[in-house]
């Protein structure tokens, strides 16, 4: 399920608050085949802001089943590029050995911007955008990586919530209709209903 909206609309809020809300399923100490762990890559954020989410999964006992990867924004291009599939590697580990796991990739956007730094730097052909042509399969086998297996297998699961930022609301970009094309729906957030204090400002229309 992809997450979009423009910046300053609450799109890291909500994966925040689905990671804290699985503390319950944690304190009933359910067995690890019930049990949800959570991996959140920032990608391209600040340090502080990095560093702030780090203080409130720990204030909230979360960090017990988190894990946090994290390429920010000082951070060279390709480390900015590799992080999200590092953490989906982690995220993989769960799902192959009979647990299940949620990732949360914040954001690709600036993963894709990321590439296209590196690739323009390499004097590979632009397209649309200046992005390079493959950059939709940049992301479509990112987030094909995240299923369900099937009993005879363990069946673990790995669930992916991935977050876009718009510009001034443009969901029809080249980016973000790649990715509304690669997930199976997606939540919009909007700013004039964020700053009305619709919290979370979902656009249900669009969504």
């Amino acid at each position: 399920e992809l997450i979009i909206g423009d910046r300053q609309t609450g799109k890291t809020a909500i994966a925040i608050d689905t990671i804290l809300n699985q503390k319950q399923i944690h304190s009933r100490g359910t067995s690890e085949s019930e049990t949800l762990y959570c991996v959140y890559v920032a990608i391209g954020q600040k340090r502080s802001t990095v560093a702030q989410l780090v203080q409130i999964l720990s204030e909230a006992n979360a960090m017990e089943y988190s894990i946090l990867v994290a390429a920010t924004a000082s951070d060279p291009a390709p480390l900015q590029f590799v992080a999200p599939y590092s953490g989906c590697a982690m995220g993989e580990y769960f799902r192959d050995n009979g647990m299940h796991a949620l990732i949360i990739y914040d954001d690709l956007s600036k993963q894709a911007v990321a590439y296209r730094q590196m690739s323009l730097l390499l004097r590979r052909p632009p397209g649309r955008e200046a992005f390079p042509g493959d950059v939709f399969y940049l992301h479509s086998r990112l987030l094909e990586r995240a299923a369900k297996r099937s009993d005879q297998t363990g069946a673990g699961s790995l669930t992916a919530l991935p977050v876009i930022e718009t510009q001034a609301g443009d969901v029809s970009a080249y980016i973000p209709t790649n990715v509304i094309s690669i997930t199976d729906g997606q939540i919009c957030l909007e700013t004039e209903l964020f700053y009305r204090g619709i919290r979370p400002a979902i656009n249900v229309g669009l969504s």
